[in-house]
């Protein structure tokens, strides 16, 4: 892999396009032209009818609070293009990382595993991890037994309670323990491969795409492993 020697090879290795600045307007008014169009209204003011003071000073302050206006929106986009060159930085080292995120579904792949855990507000006893295939039949169950309050870790080997290895594919992932003789429904977390990342326009998330398990908002990730 070539090595990324630029800001704009990052954003071209992403997909991004960096948008130019766009261009002063010949046709703005600016505080030197409003000044010159003051002394010349001042200049040829009739003599009999001279302009208030406080009118005067109410222009020159509504120019005023108008240009602090565009300087303000002008700063404001300089940052919103700083956020989004730092989110392409983050993107870029997060393509072939693996992260935990809240999903009921995995990805198998040939010879892999599905990995994730299973969180408890409080302990809990026959915690069972079941896996299902895209028909909903069930075709493993994990036993964790007896576990306390906290996140506990789960791995599926693609072995199905048959024996025979499961075909490299999506599966849905569930979870269930016994809490004081009532069954409860622990959250769970997936672990999956990051294979990209879209990024969109300042304000917005990153997207990512997990392999085999489509497309998740970075603001979900729990972990970044």
């Amino acid at each position: 892999m070539s090595a990324i020697t630029a800001e704009q090879t990052i954003y071209e290795s992403l997909g991004l396009s960096r948008r130019e600045p766009a261009k002063a307007s010949n046709s703005e008014l600016t505080q030197k032209d409003f000044m010159k169009l003051l002394v010349t209204e001042l200049t040829y003011q009739d003599p009999s009818k001279p302009m208030d003071n406080n009118e005067l000073a109410t222009q020159i302050s509504q120019f005023s609070v108008v240009a602090g206006i565009d300087k303000l929106n002008t700063s404001f986009d300089s940052l919103s293009q700083s956020m989004v060159s730092d989110q392409a930085l983050q993107a870029s080292n997060l393509v072939g990382r693996n992260v935990l995120v809240p999903l009921n579904r995995g990805n198998l792949t040939l010879g892999g595993t599905i990995e994730g855990v299973v969180g408890l507000d409080s302990s809990a006893s026959d915690i069972t991890v079941m896996v299902q295939d895209a028909s909903g039949a069930l075709i493993r169950e994990i036993s964790l037994g007896t576990q306390p309050k906290g996140e506990v870790n789960f791995s599926w080997d693609g072995l199905m309670d048959s024996g025979d290895y499961a075909p490299p594919g999506p599966y849905q992932i569930t979870a269930r323990a016994s809490q004081d003789g009532s069954d409860i429904a622990p959250y769970l977390l997936t672990e999956a491969r990051v294979d990209s990342v879209s990024i969109g326009t300042a304000g917005k998330d990153l997207a990512l795409s997990l392999q085999g398990l489509g497309m998740v908002s970075f603001k979900d990730v729990a972990e970044i492993r």
